[in-house]
């Protein structure tokens, strides 16, 4: 089946490969974080974990001591433990306008030298009473020591910091996060925002921060209302995703020099970073599979953050894209466009009436020290089929006509403007496609005349990888195919009563950057997950 958006081809829930395995409910990403404005943190050495088994010595900013808070407070397990390192470091997040003040540590071997934090678009100064001393692009901590930065958080948006000291190398070792300034709005809408009469669906207007639900009564996993203080930067999910890339030869030299002793401030190790031969191409410090495990995984005790995001049609998902190591990555979104609200903070709009003016991207190409804030949404509109497969009642089979009717709105989908309930199975189809077949000849109960005829799931190899159905929501697997439970033994991809939706790949479109030391599948690659809205998305762990 191929998405018309963009002509880019999802897989069915849990077809592709053993990747079933890995997109279960429960382990999405969201954009978690601690909380400031003032933070305590550490540069220490480490080890992360590869899917292929490798344990690579790294480097990483940790908490030094305790944040003041975790958010958002939904999702459960977070932590931070003191004086540990974590890859990338810890998303830090602010208020536009406060002053923030980080204190960083310098636990790294001695034999690396000083180190620093840069933050790319803010004013820094850094404190004359610590011990640290003048670098050359910021104040740097010698080894055992501390240095104070402090800024004012100007600009909203995804930012991103690192180091400021020997780049090639301490950046390369893993010393980078993200930095998140919300906007001024203290989780209002923005600034003369007015909604739409009647609203023309739910939520995809703007709505405040709740406490603890969304209007529909789902969890509100955001950080903010909207990105920025403008309305058309206003939001239903956000993830966080940080490109990177690792080498490990250069960790295997690190790790070799690490116990030297050293009194220079330059360090004294003699570490090659050319030629840069990477294995390993990471989504927040993960890469595929390990990357669609929950936030705060036991398993990855510095790698704290995932990549796995997850949405209903019609929901207004920010992206928060970071390029944190040294090449530039090509990510494609399967499903749709991105279409880019801000680079490294500043909202592209036009001079004269203050829209948004920011391109629609088919790959998000993460230039090494850039970000990108974006909107991405999935709708199904223009599948020219019906996702929901419809049908009329089967008593044979116990089945009870699956047809609530779509009546579309004045954009055509079925909401809560054409008296649509939040709860409908179809919640949100473009109706010009309802009723539309997919299958020319099924082995199901819906109806013939479609553009495809798809194999009887009886007879496929797939067995439990296959989720059995090519359509959303309750009921869906029953609805694809016959009498015969699927595959024979009774175990299935989805509860026939429970989520049924697609999975869309999530990639790089460099092909080397899918592997993990050049095995396929690994790397840059996550799923992308759209349910019906009957499905409560949770992305507490």
């Amino acid at each position: 089946m191929y998405d018309t958006q963009n002509m880019t081809r999802p897989l069915l829930r849990g077809v592709a490969l053993a990747l079933a395995s890995f997109v279960a409910a429960g382990a999405q990403a969201a954009a978690p974080g601690i909380t400031g404005p003032s933070f305590d943190l550490t540069a220490a050495p480490g080890y992360i974990s590869q899917p292929d088994g490798a344990s690579v010595y790294s480097w990483g900013y940790g908490c030094n001591t305790q944040p003041s808070g975790f958010s958002p407070a939904a999702i459960t397990g977070a932590r931070c433990p003191n004086g540990e390192m974590q890859l990338p470091g810890p998303t830090l997040i602010v208020t536009q306008g406060e002053t923030v003040t980080v204190t960083l540590h310098n636990n790294l071997p001695a034999a690396a030298g000083n180190t620093s934090i840069l933050f790319p678009g803010f004013t820094v100064t850094a404190s004359p009473t610590d011990a640290g001393v003048a670098g050359l692009l910021t104040r740097e901590a010698v080894h055992g020591s501390t240095v104070t930065y402090t800024f004012t958080a100007t600009n909203a948006g995804t930012h991103t910091y690192y180091s400021g000291t020997q780049g090639d190398l301490q950046i390369e070792m893993g010393l980078y996060g993200a930095l998140i300034v919300l906007p001024r709005l203290n989780g209002a809408v923005p600034t003369g925002y007015t909604a739409p009469a009647p609203s023309t669906r739910l939520p995809a207007t703007c709505h405040a921060l709740s406490s603890p639900n969304l209007p529909d009564g789902h969890v509100d996993f955001r950080l903010a209302a909207a990105a920025f203080d403008h309305a058309s930067t206003c939001y239903d999910r956000e993830y966080l995703f940080q490109f990177s890339e690792m080498d490990p030869g250069i960790h295997h030299q690190a790790e070799e020099q690490a116990t030297k002793p050293c009194t220079q401030p330059t360090g004294c190790m003699s570490v090659a970073t050319e030629p840069y031969v990477p294995a390993y191409f990471m989504i927040n410090g993960r890469s595929m599979p390990d990357d669609m495990d929950p936030n705060y995984a036991l398993q990855y005790p510095h790698q704290p953050y995932n990549g796995n995001p997850h949405m209903h049609p019609g929901e207004l998902v920010l992206l928060r894209i970071i390029g944190n190591g040294r090449w530039q990555h090509p990510f494609h979104e399967h499903g749709n466009h991105v279409r880019v609200l801000a680079r490294d903070g500043n909202l592209l709009l036009t001079a004269s009436s203050n829209k948004l003016a920011g391109p629609l991207l088919f790959t998000t190409t993460t230039t090494p020290g850039q970000t990108i804030d974006g909107i991405f949404e999935w709708t199904g509109k223009g599948l020219n089929w019906d996702a929901y497969g419809h049908h009329a009642a089967d008593p044979v089979r116990g089945l009870a006509a699956a047809d609530p009717g779509c009546v579309p709105d004045a954009n055509g989908f079925y909401s809560t403007a054409s008296g649509a309930s939040i709860n409908a199975p179809n919640y949100y189809e473009w109706c010009a496609d309802h009723r539309k077949p997919l299958e020319a000849r099924p082995f199901g109960d819906v109806g013939n005349g479609g553009p495809v005829t798809l194999p009887d799931p009886n007879i496929l190899a797939y067995g439990a990888w296959y989720g059995g159905s090519p359509y959303l929501g309750p009921e869906a697997m029953q609805r694809a195919v016959g009498s015969t439970p699927i595959p024979p033994s009774g175990t299935v991809g989805n509860s026939p009563t429970d989520e049924a939706g697609f999975a869309f790949m999530w990639h790089s479109h460099n092909e080397r950057e899918i592997t993990t030391n050049n095995a396929f599948p690994g790397g840059m690659m996550m799923m992308m997950l759209v349910d019906p809205w009957v499905f409560r998305i949770v992305e507490a762990n």
